[in-house]
Order: structure tokens, then sequence, then C-alpha cells
């Protein structure tokens, strides 16, 4: 029996400014179009590239009905002329034609308003947020696990996080060849197996140390950290989420982790480390730390001239800082 045809959305929105996210979704989109009509062409352009005359070109129907998907990129920031023949266009779009807009959600008033007539005439929309917090990162890591077709262990997902970093395009890979290599189990000691070495550079390995009072291994987890080029700012994020998930498990007393996990949004695992690392920290110091990672969060991202001696200072002062009472 022949598979009913598929019918791709004319309109279709991907929202956010996640890189792996909005070429993941263009990349669905040219599929879904070729499954319809395995001739489909795809165009790419930037709205700013554009003029209205290209644009109506693009979107007429073919001689010989042939789909098209006509990529649109940066929508957020098209002019008021632009925006104005994009918006008209959406109300009436062509049938054979794919219309992908790339928006960040952000910009002036003509990209906004264009991002508001996509929504009002029912374009499909792919949400693409940027990840930026751990629970975020985490959750990102299951999916992928999940869609390889494998699970993986809870502690399992923070130490390959730790292994292998921030970037989205590095735990996506790391997450499907471990699925292939592991018949689908993956565990801390696999992960170990297949990613030696690496988490001993991460800015997850220099923040642990920092936090449970062991500068000297901090500040050298750093400097090799700084050699092999991990990004400053990972370092200082890193910082950041270890000192307030201390400062928040530590505010929450000593009760089950289990229960914690709940109340605080965050796995039981993550909550029994935490509370082992809030021993030796005091309320005073807390308060302190809080305020060292936010100021090693602006330094890295200009404020200051060094941000590699900004990250080695910020070290120093979370240990004087946890020795305060």
């Amino acid at each position: 029996m022949k598979a009913p045809a598929v019918t791709p959305p004319a309109l279709q929105l991907v929202l956010g400014d996640e890189e792996l996210l909005v070429e993941r979704a263009v990349q669905t989109a040219i599929e879904t179009a070729r499954l319809a009509d395995p001739s489909a062409d795809m165009t790419r352009v930037k709205v700013t590239d554009l003029t209205g005359p290209e644009l109506a070109e693009l979107v007429s129907p073919s001689l010989f009905a042939e789909r098209r998907v006509i990529v649109l990129e940066g929508a957020q920031e098209v002019g008021k002329d632009m925006g104005a023949v994009i918006t008209s266009y959406v109300k009436s779009p062509a049938d054979s034609v794919q219309l992908v807009v790339l928006h960040n959600g952000g910009g002036r008033k003509p990209g906004k308003d264009l991002l508001t007539a996509m929504k009002s005439a029912g374009a499909l929309v792919v949400d693409c947020p940027k990840i930026t917090r751990p629970q975020d990162r985490e959750s990102f890591v299951r999916n992928e696990v999940r869609l390889a077709g494998g699970r993986i262990e809870a502690e399992a997902v923070r130490e390959l996080i730790d292994s292998v970093g921030s970037d989205l395009r590095e735990l996506a890979a790391a997450s499907a060849q471990l699925v292939a290599d592991t018949n689908g189990q993956i565990t801390i000691e696999a992960i170990r197996r297949y990613h030696r070495g690496r988490a001993d550079v991460t800015g997850f390995a220099v923040a642990e140390k920092a936090v449970t009072g062991d500068i000297a291994g901090a500040l050298e987890m750093l400097r090799w950290a700084m050699l092999l080029g991990v990004p400053h700012v990972l370092v200082a994020d890193a910082l950041a989420d270890a000192v307030r998930t201390v400062a928040k498990v530590a505010g929450a007393g000593r009760a089950d982790p289990y229960r914690l996990s709940s109340e605080l949004g965050m796995p039981a695992w993550k909550v029994r480390k935490a509370q082992a690392q809030s021993r030796g920290w005091h309320p005073v110091g807390l308060v302190a730390a809080m305020q060292v990672v936010a100021e090693v969060n602006a330094d890295v991202k200009g404020v200051a001239v060094d941000a590699g001696y900004a990250l080695e200072r910020a070290v120093l002062r979370l240990g004087e800082a946890r020795r305060r009472s």
C-alpha cells in the first residue's frame, strides 16, 4: 500500500538563535519538501540582501510544478519595506513554495512585525532557544541519547558534559557515538573509557575543585584549560553554576536529597554532590562567593583586560570566601 503523500507547511518560522537547532530545523524542512517532491530545490538568502522583485521571483509558481524551499535568514533585521513585502506574501502563500523564516526573536519593529505576521498566518513554529542553563544542556544530552536509541544514567549526563564540554555539536556527536559504541547503555565508566583525559580540562573540573577548597588543584586545572583553549566564558559559567548550586542546596538544609530534588528542581545526584561540596561553607562566605562569580562573569565578557588573570583571581577569591566564617 502506498504511503500517504506528505504536505509540507507553506510557512515555517524557526524562532531562536541556537545554531545547531536552527540548522536541524532547516534540514528537516528540506527533507519534508523532498518527501513530497524529490526534485524540490532550496534557496537560502539573508533578508538584508533581498529585494521585493527578487522575492517575487523566488516564490513564483514553477512552470514545471517543482516544489521550492525558500529560507530567509536574519528576519529580525528586515527593513520596513522588505518586511511589508514578506508580510503581504505570507497572507496568501503559494502552494508549491515552503517559506522558512529564521528569526532570533529580537530586532527592531519591522522584524517584530514580521514575527507577528508569520504567527498570525498560521506558520509552523519551531522553537530553537539558546541553550545556556546547565539543566537545559543536560536535557539536550538526554534527548540526543534517546533519539539515537540509547539510555544514559543520570550521573553520566553530567560526566559527558564535563568530558566533552558545552558545545552542542560536540555533545550531539559524542552522544550518538556512545550509543553506537555501548549498545545503547551509557554509563559513567563508558564515558571515562572513551573520553579519558578531557574531563580534566573542563570548566566544571575547575569549578568542582574551587568550591571544595582545593585551590591549588583548581588553579592547575585552570591553567591546563587555558593552554588547551577552553573558552574563558565557559569556565566562568561553570564557576557560577557551582557556587549557585552549593548556595541553593546549603540554604535548603540537610534534608533528604530526593525530597530536595523536587523542591529545588535538580537531579538527586546533583543535590547529594552539592551537599558534600557545601561542607565548610558558611553563609557569609557564600554571599562573598556569589559576588566573585558575578564579577568574573563580567570580566571575561570584556570588562577585564586579561580574562585569564581574572579567572585565576576569581579562583583565589573563592578560596578566601570558603574560609570565611
